[in-house]
């Protein structure tokens, strides 16, 4: 949704505005009067208002233009403007495919198995990281992320790696000291090594991993495990080593999962980033999104509720609009005005 300026005061005289209005927000209107038939041509057009020149000239200096206000206004989209430093943008990515979901596919029972217990990406998985690594070269998107957020499940590391770092251990001058993003010989096909150089941040972060439960597959492993694996992932927000949220016998409902993504939702919101990759899974992705969306059109919420495939990227504007804070901050973008010596 693009906001801009109606235009200059010239397009109106002083008594044709008046205070804003409920079906007009921010701008209202009261008997404006037609100027010349040029000016009131471009100004409707520029509102969205279907009239042609001849309409314009029929009402003639001095008549009355409520009808195409009136029209006006009732066009006028439901649009929602916040400040630039209120605003992250967040690239939503679910994990490549996973053995566990071929297996699942074709039989839902065997999510109960334990061949799959924190499954691996398929070749297939890697291959949708791959293209997902070049499209956002080619969009320039990956050299903007500054910080990638990823589930400490086996499957979403591997695949946040792929992502957002560079195959290779040394790479671009990278030296041996390095920390790798993934070493050598993860995965099953082992996988060379992903090099760390030029990508941001990495932290996983437990909030956005998988609805979790029964299923051997959504169980992760101990963190000193991951951090052997992925020596260039910051595992510091994860808070056991062993996993105590997982139980064979009860599997998490949506309500608790939709609980921690407002956890996780505020905790994006305090990071002092504008531009930040989650890296997560289809049951928490869906479940975060279903949070979203009735204030929006069907058409725009039918756009947010859509369910995931492996390896899609969808990229959202999330704002902190409700922010009670008060503290000092603006947008890099803007500029205070005035005169400085």
């Amino acid at each position: 949704m693009r906001v801009g300026f109606l235009g200059s005061t010239s397009l109106l005289s002083s008594s044709a505005v008046t205070s804003s209005s409920s079906s007009f927000p921010g701008i209202g209107f009261s008997n404006s009067r037609a100027f010349g038939c040029s000016t009131n041509l471009s100004f409707f057009r520029r509102l969205g208002v279907p009239c042609s020149e001849l309409q314009i000239r029929r009402f003639g200096k001095g008549a009355t233009m409520n009808g195409h206000i009136a029209a006006a206004s009732a066009s006028f989209p439901e649009a929602s403007l916040y400040p630039l430093h209120r605003c992250k943008v967040i690239h939503v990515v679910r994990h490549g495919q996973g053995f566990h979901n071929v297996a699942g596919e074709l039989d839902y029972a065997k999510y109960m198995s334990w061949e799959f217990e924190d499954a691996d990406l398929t070749p297939l998985g890697w291959q949708q990281a791959e293209a997902l690594h070049q499209h956002l070269d080619k969009t320039h998107i990956r050299e903007r992320v500054e910080l990638v957020v990823v589930s400490p499940l086996t499957r979403t590391l591997q695949t946040a790696a792929g992502v957002f770092g560079t195959p290779g251990s040394l790479q671009n001058g990278q030296e041996a000291t390095d920390s790798p993003l993934m070493v050598s010989g993860v995965g099953n096909p082992r996988h060379e090594a992903i090099s760390s150089v030029g990508a941001p941040l990495f932290i996983a972060n437990e909030w956005c991993r998988e609805m979790h439960g029964s299923h051997p597959c959504d169980k992760r492993r101990e963190i000193s495990y991951y951090k052997t694996q992925y020596p260039a992932i910051d595992f510091s927000e994860v808070e056991t080593e062993e996993d105590t949220w997982w139980n064979a016998d009860i599997r998490e409902t949506a309500d608790d999962v939709q609980s921690r993504a407002k956890i996780f939702i505020k905790w994006l919101l305090d990071r002092k980033e504008s531009q930040i990759a989650v890296v997560s899974h289809s049951t928490f992705i869906f479940n975060m999104l279903q949070l979203f969306g009735e204030d929006c059109s069907d058409v725009v919420k039918n756009e947010l509720h859509q369910y995931f495939r492996n390896c899609e990227m969808r990229s959202f504007i999330i704002s902190d609009r409700m922010s009670a804070s008060t503290k000092p901050k603006t947008a890099s973008t803007d500029f205070a005005g005035g005169i400085f010596f």
